[in-house]
């Protein structure tokens, strides 16, 4: 009888090695907050006054969502929540009036601030919208960016000299495009005109994400890429299933993936996963990058009712990616 492998299996748990989820999950939860809230899920991270600072989507008992401050000494217990949101819906934004959601956090050097880039739900339907600040308590919002349907961005951080003389910014999105779910990469001049659209990274028929992707935490800089963390879903007979993965962009020209990973390395496996507005979700959103500690911390919607906190090894996570060449 052959002993060969009928095709590669997996020799080890990499899920269970790569991203270790705190012991003290969920780290944020509804009953947390200092006012009366439906959840708490899908924050932006960042470092802010040597601090982590959460940006967290808080939903009201309508139905709409607002972002509200959360801060830690060591980015895992002893958050401090703000009294009241920070950034919210307002009326003369037309594109805001059924709530903001979804934060990503890049500090721009152009700007010399940071940005927030978020979804504005409109009538028309989710519009990706940006806002700037210094100090997390006054923001000059830009406005929406792209048209509708439209979600999942983030700035990067710096400019690039890709197809232009001139350095643009770049932004990752995800449109719905013919009902089809792929993750964006667009530039621009000047953080309002928009071109040079393009797939940077596609869903994949069978595998676990095959029906929508898209990005999770901000861009993370490291010396061998840009380490994007994206989230892939699975239609199944109960439901859709959220899990989340990897892939490597180059450093100097964004439009390259270089690595992706072939395997989810986080999935819905607890009860907080499992037990909450929509069920068989885990939805990174920010990350924190400790290159001295060889640590990676991953903050997550979790069933989209409370954050999760998954902690990464750096360079384990970086030899696995590169495992996978695209």
């Amino acid at each position: 009888m052959s002993t060969e492998k009928p095709y590669n299996l997996p020799s080890e748990n990499r899920e269970e090695t790569l991203l270790r989820r705190y012991e003290k999950n969920p780290i944020l939860r509804p009953e947390d907050w200092p006012y009366e809230v439906n959840s708490t899920f899908n924050p932006g991270a960042c470092i802010f006054q040597d601090k982590v600072l959460l940006l967290v989507r808080v939903e009201d008992r309508r139905g709409f969502s607002h972002l509200t401050v959360a801060t830690s000494d060591n980015g895992r217990d002893n958050w401090v929540i703000e009294k009241e949101p920070c950034l919210f819906p307002e009326d003369y934004a037309h594109e805001e009036q059924w709530g903001i959601e979804d934060p990503r956090i890049v500090f721009l050097e152009e700007e010399k601030r940071y940005a927030v880039t978020y979804v504005s739900f409109s009538k028309g339907g989710p519009v990706v919208s940006l806002a700037l600040t210094d100090d997390f308590k006054h923001f000059e919002k830009k406005g929406g960016l792209l048209p509708p349907e439209d979600k999942d961005a983030s700035l990067f951080p710096r400019k690039f000299k890709v197809g232009s003389s001139s350095p643009r910014y770049a932004l990752i999105h995800r449109p719905i495009i013919r009902g089809e779910a792929h993750i964006w990469l667009s530039f621009s001049p000047d953080l309002q005109h928009w071109g040079d659209h393009q797939i940077l990274i596609p869903t994949r028929g069978g595998l676990w994400d095959q029906h929508r992707v898209g990005l999770g935490a901000q861009p993370i800089e490291t010396p061998e890429g840009w380490l994007i963390f994206y989230h892939g879903v699975r239609a199944t007979a109960s439901g859709n299933l959220y899990r989340a993965g990897a892939a490597l962009l180059d450093l100097e020209d964004p439009t390259r993936v270089l690595y992706r990973t072939s395997e989810w390395l986080l999935s819905p496996k607890e009860p907080f996963e499992w037990l909450g507005d929509v069920p068989g979700v885990v939805f990174p959103s920010g990350a924190i990058l400790n290159e001295e500690k060889n640590e990676i911390l991953l903050y997550y919607g979790a069933a989209d009712k409370c954050v999760g906190l998954a902690i990464g090894d750096y360079q384990e996570i970086m030899e696995n990616l590169k495992a996978n060449p695209v």
